[in-house]
């Protein structure tokens, strides 16, 4: 049995890895890397391996920094199942479908940007640039997903047997426990996936597991700890209102799956002391529309506060809540220049409506951004986060007036005191490959591990291997 790393090493995004044994190779998620523009042409490389040998995909969960080069995957020659939560499956047609969409946006965007630069020299247009993948790749690839239940074995090829156990990240996400039998031998690999941040709304604590040979585990926050949770609502409490008072715009950047749910539970639940009822709230993303209807069909996988509160009427609801359902309604949120809190896509401001939003709003000294969740490096919202005073959106550049607040206790990631804990579960004390972090997150919890623990843990590497 080898375990080969191809993504997600020293780094936050692309997770990929490749499973080999008994002739078979599997994929353990086959994700986008994102970030820089120059981070980002990663994803239109050849695959480092031949896409038609993949027997099988696992799939931890639905987001695209996991799953999004799976119709890239399909389109090269993969025709093999995917094995993934069935709320993941759900999950994952919605946002592959955006992904694609997007990917169309943008070649058309640069074949026009292209043309017009070649017609103003007087040559002729180059050849056009093809997206990544689109919409028919995606729905493609996702005609290959097959639903699985969690605490169920389910041999995915001879001799791999897989159980998916709750991470409690997003919907569906899943914890991978992966036993390869190899004659007389028996192997278990345990992947991770992206754990949750424990006491987090919605969604169930992570799953604990006690035995492995080996451990895959995910390090985002491997070198911090979050706010506790309450602190973390009296500030987002003491931002609104501060706020009413200047009555500008409040900007929420959210991921479309986790973040933009929790936001709406929790704006339900402190509608009165948030003074929410003077504000107009717009969600503006189809996707994450689409996303909390799944939300809400998979009740049963919400955790028991969630439940209850769902017994007394709508969960993710309000009163003044405005769901944007085309981009003229979009376009409108524009002129609305105060009472306006705006949840958009993309959660990093890569892409997507909150970028628009950004261009009419960033230079008002009177309207505030909210970052509420991880901002990779690279990213608009990194630079944001780290107090860039200029920034630009479109190819043009903007001075950062809004006053920008980071509520970093809204991780939907395990903290480093939640990523110990779920170590510590463990019989013996397993060997531990760090992947899914920065290179300084990764250093911090190797250190404590071996010190806490007297564990063999190192850092992955870009295409290294390691046999079990």
């Amino acid at each position: 049995m080898k375990l080969t790393f191809l993504g997600a090493t020293r780094e936050v995004t692309g997770s990929c890895t490749l499973v080999t044994a008994n002739g078979y190779r599997l994929l353990v998620d086959c994700g986008l890397f994102q970030g820089s523009r120059e981070y980002e042409s990663q994803n239109a490389a050849a695959f480092d391996f031949d896409p038609t040998e993949i027997d099988a995909v696992v799939l931890t969960h639905a987001h695209i920094d996991h799953s999004g080069r799976i119709p890239l995957l399909v389109k090269r020659g993969f025709s093999g199942p995917v094995y993934t939560h069935e709320a993941t499956k759900d999950l994952a047609e919605v946002m592959l479908a955006d992904a694609g969409f997007l990917a169309e946006r943008q070649a058309a965007w640069e074949n026009r940007k292209r043309d017009r630069n070649k017609q103003g020299r007087g040559h002729q247009a180059e050849d056009l640039i093809e997206p990544l993948f689109d919409r028919q790749d995606a729905a493609d690839a996702h005609r290959q997903f097959e639903g699985m239940a969690y605490d169920q074995p389910v041999e995915v090829l001879p001799g791999f047997v897989v159980t998916f156990r709750d991470a409690g990240h997003i919907l569906g996400s899943a914890i991978v426990e992966l036993v390869v039998t190899e004659g007389e031998r028996h192997k278990k690999v345990v992947f991770s996936g992206d754990l949750g941040h424990r006491g987090a709304p919605i969604l169930r604590e992570p799953s604990v597991v006690r035995q492995a040979d080996l451990i895959v585990l995910e390090s985002t926050y491997g070198d911090r700890c979050h706010r506790t949770w309450e602190d973390t609502w009296e500030e987002m409490g003491e931002i609104l209102a501060s706020s009413e008072a200047q009555k500008g715009n409040i900007l929420i950047p959210a991921f479309t799956v986790g973040r933009t749910q929790e936001l709406l539970m929790m704006f339900n639940e402190h509608f009165d002391d948030w003074g929410l009822g003077s504000w107009e709230v717009f969600l503006d993303s189809p996707m994450a529309a689409k996303a909390t209807k799944i939300y809400e069909k998979h009740w049963q996988l919400q955790d028991k506060e969630t439940r209850a509160l769902g017994r007394s009427g709508p969960v993710f609801d309000l009163p003044n809540l405005h769901v944007s359902e085309s981009v003229e309604d979009s376009i409108g949120i524009n002129r609305i220049r105060s009472g306006a809190i705006i949840i958009a896509g993309s959660g990093m401001c890569t892409g997507g409506r909150i970028r628009h939003h950004l261009r009419h709003n960033i230079q008002r000294a009177g309207n505030k951004i909210l970052i509420v969740g991880f901002q990779a490096r690279g990213t608009t919202g990194r630079m944001l986060v780290d107090g860039a005073e200029r920034i630009r959106i479109f190819g043009e550049e903007h001075t950062v007036k809004a006053t920008v607040h980071t509520v970093g206790g809204l991780s939907a990631h395990a903290d480093q005191q939640g990523l110990l804990d779920w170590y510590g579960n463990f019989d013996g004390h397993p060997a531990v490959k760090l992947i899914h972090g920065e290179e300084d997150a990764m250093a911090v919890l190797r250190s404590i591990l071996k010190q806490r623990y007297s564990c063999d843990v190192s850092i992955a590497d870009r295409e290294e291997s390691l046999t079990l």
